[in-house]
């Protein structure tokens, strides 16, 4: 009996081994087809060689070296050695030629702070940006 109760499950067994299996190896096949955009291809260029570090809900205001937006992709802000990263709850909604207004209720830039998009032509309002937190890139030690 024991013998007839393992042949009834094996098939079994190795049916759902192969159910479970397939959709992982398709999320890697997917994963390795997938191509970037221009602006993560841009952001990952910029980032090369650092490391990201924990994300935080504000960053300082001052004294930011650059500031620039990555069509599509992210804002990002270049403090000292650290690039900050903010990839916004709506990156679709970044366009490197809006210009960008914070209303801050600080010192600090954070993610509660209200950002709107204004066309620098004709100074038209054109949608809003929801900041997510600001992720940290850093060269690792001993990189200059």
């Amino acid at each position: 009996m024991t013998k007839t109760l393992l042949s009834a499950i094996a098939p079994t067994a190795i049916a759902l081994a192969a159910l479970t299996a397939t959709p992982a190896q398709a999320d890697v096949d997917d994963q390795e087809g997938a191509t970037m955009t221009k602006g993560e291809e841009r952001l990952a260029k910029l980032l090369d060689g650092r490391v990201a570090g924990e994300p935080e809900s504000c960053i300082r205001d001052r004294p930011v070296r650059s500031f620039h937006v990555i069509d599509d992709t992210a804002i990002v802000y270049r403090i000292g050695r650290t690039v900050w990263v903010n990839y916004t709850r709506n990156p679709q909604s970044l366009d490197d030629r809006d210009t960008l207004v914070f209303r801050r209720f600080g010192s600090q830039i954070c993610r509660s702070d209200i950002v709107t998009t204004i066309d620098p032509l004709n100074g038209f309002y054109t949608g809003n940006v929801f900041l997510s937190d600001f992720i940290p890139y850093r060269l690792p030690e001993g990189d200059s």
